[in-house]
């Protein structure tokens, strides 16, 4: 039997300039608005100069006779992945966290376009690489890191996924009420809202707020089946707490959370709040691992 001919699904975002231009309609007007601010439009070019060379590398790396398309992130909600893809996600870290949460078990190539500007935690790759971690990959030869990702379940039977953390509270800068249990430990607080971070958020938001904290959390690694949660600035009254302000969630684990907020409750994931679910007074929200994991080339 033959084997199927295999997909390259590319993934890439606008550059700078890209957005700039889309923006401002002509290179004159991007040049005049950013010298007027003491910026250099030679500096967003020569960006989008290496954008481009990389986005050109992994395209010439593709062999002729594989399928191959190409995904900008704002179509990712309405792209629809084959099982045996094979996903080049060649921009920022971030766009594999954008990415994540619409796989399935495909593995993910991360390039870094551009190591001068980018740290490449999740796109570890030089675009001269791709044509023989693609090989690898379609062979069934390439070293594969699995990722964690957190989970995010309404009782109205909405959820999300997500790779690095949860947020819930309110959407404004008021106040988040909301009944909290964490295993046999509950509590009513008002804060600034929680987030539910995985390893790979570890070093990031959630390495931000562990570094206040008087007593730090032990983090999970990217691999673990663990959770770290974190309530931020929780604030003591007659009805509600503070005691119940940070923990770890283990891979049988779960947050239930009621919200108690009237408006503006939201739960998002990765800081894209525009793929937020609406969090009312009433609801019930269960935080836990995902199956769902990251398959992240490595090598």
């Amino acid at each position: 039997m033959t084997a199927p001919v295999p997909r390259v699904v590319v993934v890439t975002r606008a550059s700078e300039y890209d957005a700039l231009l889309a923006r401002h309609g002509t290179e004159p007007q991007v040049r005049f608005f950013l010298e007027q601010r003491g910026q250099s439009l030679d500096t967003v070019r020569r960006r989008h100069e290496r954008w481009l060379g990389a986005l050109d590398a992994v395209s010439q790396a593709i062999p002729p006779g594989w399928r191959r398309t190409r995904v900008n992130r704002p179509e990712l909600s309405r792209f629809l992945f084959e099982p045996g893809d094979l996903v080049v996600a060649t921009g920022q870290d971030g766009l594999v966290a954008n990415l994540a949460k619409y796989l399935h078990g495909q593995l993910v190539l991360g390039i870094n376009p551009d190591a001068e500007q980018f740290d490449g935690i999740l796109v570890p790759h030089a675009p001269d690489s791709a044509k023989k971690l693609l090989a690898a990959m379609a062979a069934g030869r390439a070293e594969v890191e699995e990722r964690t990702m957190a989970s995010a379940r309404l009782d109205d039977g909405q959820s999300l996924v997500a790779l690095n953390e949860i947020f819930v509270g309110h959407r404004s800068h008021q106040s988040a009420r909301y009944r909290l249990r964490l295993g046999t430990r509950e509590e009513r607080q008002s804060s600034s809202g929680l987030i539910v971070a995985t390893g790979t958020g570890a070093t990031g938001w959630a390495r931000s707020i562990n570094g206040e904290r008087a007593h730090p959390l032990s983090l999970p690694k990217p691999g673990d089946w663990a959770l770290a949660l974190f309530v931020r600035e929780p604030f003591p009254s007659v009805s509600t707490g503070t005691s119940l302000d940070g923990g770890v969630l283990s891979r049988s684990g779960k947050l239930e959370i009621v919200s108690e907020m009237d408006d503006g409750g939201v739960v998002f994931g990765d800081g894209i709040e525009d793929d937020r679910l609406d969090f009312a007074w009433g609801m019930r929200l269960s935080i836990g691992i995902s199956e769902q994991r990251l398959r992240l080339v490595r090598g």
